[in-house]
């Protein structure tokens, strides 16, 4: 594994597979906030980190570290960490035709509960009513004593624990 610098992970990828090393750099979609508006973006799953096959014995390590957008490999104690294999498969195997991670999608049941992570109501919690479409979802809030309505982006809501 490789630890990168901040946002470079896909400048660090592109040059070491120029090098002839093999790189695995799973991505996913997040919702983030921008300009007060909710996007999609895509972005490393696991941030500053990318995956990278390398044999002990005949691999040559040194040029990896002088490597334009890596700081160094991962290592515990003197060992550099390795990842099992079938890890990184089963990120391959969750992948869609553009090479990013399917997420099965949270599927709430009429009456439970849930929190709201986003937006002006974050850290509130709810009872989930309905699915209103694609991208919100309706719930009911206890607002002040009172019970009021609420249309949420489904990547604001999470289940209550």
């Amino acid at each position: 594994m490789v630890y990168c610098k901040p946002r470079q992970e896909a400048t660090a990828r592109r040059n070491l597979e120029r090098q002839g090393y093999k790189t695995y750099l799973p991505l996913l979609r997040q919702r983030r906030r921008r300009q007060g508006r909710s996007v999609t973006v895509v972005a490393p799953m696991f941030p500053r980190y990318l995956f990278i096959r390398l044999n002990q014995d005949t691999d040559n390590w040194s040029p990896i570290r002088s490597t334009l957008g890596v700081v160094s490999l991962v290592r515990f104690g003197h060992a550099p960490a390795a990842v099992p294999d079938d890890l990184v498969a089963t990120f391959r195997n969750r992948e869609d035709n553009e090479g990013i991670q399917r997420w099965p999608e949270e599927t709430y049941r009429r009456g439970t509960k849930i929190r709201i992570t986003e937006g002006g109501f974050a850290g509130y919690e709810g009872i989930f009513l309905a699915r209103s479409s694609k991208d919100r979802v309706t719930v009911l809030l206890d607002v002040l004593g009172r019970h009021a309505r609420a249309t949420i982006d489904t990547g604001a809501v999470e289940p209550a624990s």
